[in-house]
């Protein structure tokens, strides 16, 4: 199970196999992701605990345990926690390439440049 720590977090890869993966993100309190977009993959979240609040192509919906929320391939968005507790999600990627390097960021708290 691959672990990855981030600035705003740190998510483990629960399953992988061609064309899908499966991970377990938790974003710290106050936190958020870039502002991105992927080219060649859509993602699904489905909210475990915690409240986040999701940008998805403009729109913001406020995401609560049990809140299940689609981001299409090209579509710009983010996921910041805005509650007290850690935010919990599972994503579902599914695309014809699922690399990191397939993050486009267009803003970033934490001035990274486009890293897998």
């Amino acid at each position: 199970m691959e672990h990855t720590i981030r600035p705003w977090g740190e998510y483990k890869k629960l399953f992988q196999e061609a064309g899908v993966w499966v991970k377990r993100v938790e974003v710290k309190p106050s936190a958020r992701l870039s502002l991105q977009k992927h080219n060649k993959r859509s993602e699904k979240w489905i909210i475990v605990s915690g409240t986040g609040k999701a940008e998805v192509a403009g729109q913001e919906h406020i995401l609560n345990p049990g809140s299940i929320i689609d981001v299409s391939s090209e579509v710009v968005h983010r996921i910041t926690n805005i509650g007290k507790n850690h935010l919990v999600f599972i994503e579902v990627a599914c695309g014809s390439y699922l690399g990191e390097d397939d993050i486009i960021r267009l803003q970033d708290d934490y001035e990274r440049e486009d890293m897998p």
